[in-house]
């Protein structure tokens, strides 16, 4: 009777171990007219991967973030990447770093986070961007000419345990995503300092912290923001940590 459930032990923790091994997809990159366009593999769970940092990255379809650090800094990034179905990730913005490849906002995100110790949280939207780059270009502009404000699939638990909130984006077309205004109307930042973060094709910050500060007319929001073109981000780790160190952190 004891070798039956030895076995038994035996095949169960071989079935566990099976379950739990990772899949990988390919990636394809798509951009234009302010989109890089890349093809590169990239893991399923683009926001998953590890950044190094005690900071906590929560941005699985619909879950909220979970505010168990003591940090009172929060890193919110929102990219295509994470946006665009199953079988494959399209993105207006894919950098390789350290041989992983992931869309340019976390990859800004990660880095500030290894500096600051914040809390990730990844916007998820239920937008599922095609993968195509002329498509997705099209998508995009109809998008932004529609006023459209796609629904966010992740939200924020506590929000009021963070005084410092640093929000990054691609810049589509010389503006935000659309959903970033969605993300502004979902959320009151009052009595918070903001900290913008943009990845370009040549459109830079392109006036979205002044677009921020209307939108978020109570809180202090930094014009300075840190931005950086998507052929430059895998190596700005540099230049983010002298912004930082320039802002105080």
């Amino acid at each position: 009777m004891k070798m039956f459930f030895a076995l038994a032990a035996i095949i169960l923790a071989f079935s566990m171990t099976a379950c739990n091994a990772d899949q990988n997809s390919d990636v394809q990159n798509n951009t234009s007219s302010g989109f890089q366009q890349i093809s590169a593999p990239v893991s399923e769970s683009l926001s998953s991967e590890e950044n190094g940092s005690s900071s906590e990255n929560v941005s699985e379809e619909d879950t909220d973030t979970v505010s168990d650090s003591k940090s009172n800094i929060l890193i919110v990034y929102f990219t295509a990447a994470e946006n665009s179905g199953v079988d494959a990730v399209a993105s207006a913005s894919v950098v390789t770093v350290d041989g992983t490849a992931k869309g340019v906002s976390q990859a800004i995100a990660d880095m500030i986070a290894e500096k600051t110790g914040g809390d990730m949280f990844s916007i998820r939207t239920s937008v599922v961007y095609p993968a195509g780059i002329g498509e997705l270009i099209d998508y995009v502009a109809v998008e932004q000419k529609n006023g459209d404000l796609p629904e966010i699939t992740t939200h924020i638990e506590g929000l009021d345990s963070y005084d410092t909130v640093f929000i990054g984006f691609p810049i589509w077309w010389y503006d935000m995503p659309q959903i970033m205004y969605t993300f502004f109307n979902e959320y009151d930042f009052s009595g918070k300092k903001i900290i913008p973060f943009t990845v370009h094709n040549g459109s830079r910050l392109s006036g979205t912290p002044a677009k921020i500060a209307e939108l978020e007319p109570d809180a202090d929001v930094i014009q300075d923001g840190f931005t950086v073109s998507i052929q430059s981000a895998a190596d700005a780790a540099e230049d983010v940590a002298k912004w930082l160190e320039e802002l105080g952190y």
